[in-house]
């Protein structure tokens, strides 16, 4: 019997480029990322980790290659229209509206016709994978610790339905037991058909729960590959501390 093909990736980053300025950020980028996923994006500050991100959402263009989401190149979009078509991005810290509500933070994340049309579904499954956030609804976000904020962050991202969610250090300034439970949601979400795309400085984490891996330094990617990555060594020196 012939082998079935493989899918195509849901996100294809073909050769990118990106600059500040006269500065050089990302030098002929190729990322595949396959549906369902999770897929690591790891390296030192200043790599350009999260300037590809904002690349892939919109918020920045690029001076060279494509994006191709589902079949559709986007790098032409703007962000309106990429979180449209199923792309979510949390920035590092989760930056909710301090002077909102959690309830009031959430209903903004339904931004698309298709995600207001299932807006309650949407609320009621958020407040099921972070209890928390249901008994802190008529809350400030300001008010909430660092962790309630990113729980929040990624609860305002589901409520639009994405089918690939960017996250920028989900776990950035959190206790180790929060930092554990957010990994646990990350599986969970890809388990239930979520696309992810991590961008994380916990690396011996991210390496064990994504399927494939791009290794980022100075704007290139230097390797790549699945969960034996955190048996290479130099990843160990330079990543792991071992």
């Amino acid at each position: 019997m012939a082998n079935r093909p493989e899918a195509a990736p849901l996100l294809e980053v073909r050769h990118l480029e990106a600059a500040y300025g006269e500065v050089q950020v990302l030098w002929d980028v190729s990322l595949a990322i396959a549906e369902g996923s999770v897929t690591a994006l790891v390296g030192p500050n200043g790599a350009g980790k999260s300037t590809m991100l904002k690349t892939i959402m919109g918020l920045k263009r690029g001076q060279g290659g494509e994006i191709v989401f589902a079949g559709q190149r986007i790098d032409t979009l703007s962000a309106h229209r990429v979180t449209e078509l199923g792309v979510s991005l949390i920035l590092e810290g989760g930056r909710p509206f301090p002077d909102m509500t959690v309830a009031e933070n959430l209903d903004l994340g339904a931004n698309s016709r298709r995600a207001r049309a299932r807006a309650a579904e949407a609320r009621a499954e958020v407040f099921e994978l972070f209890p928390v956030l249901r008994d802190r609804r008529g809350q400030a976000a300001g008010t909430l610790s660092g962790g309630e904020r990113q729980m929040l962050a990624l609860g305002r991202a589901l409520m639009g339905r994405p089918r690939l969610l960017m996250l920028d250090e989900p776990s950035l300034g959190l206790a180790p037991l929060i930092v554990a439970q957010m990994f646990e949601v990350i599986e969970r979400l890809s388990t239930g058909g979520i696309t992810i795309l991590l961008v994380e400085q916990n690396v011996h984490h991210s390496l064990k729960l994504a399927r494939h891996s791009y290794v980022l330094e100075a704007g290139n990617v230097v390797l790549e590959g699945g969960p034996e990555l955190l048996h290479n060594e130099y990843v160990k020196t330079a990543y792991l501390g071992l």
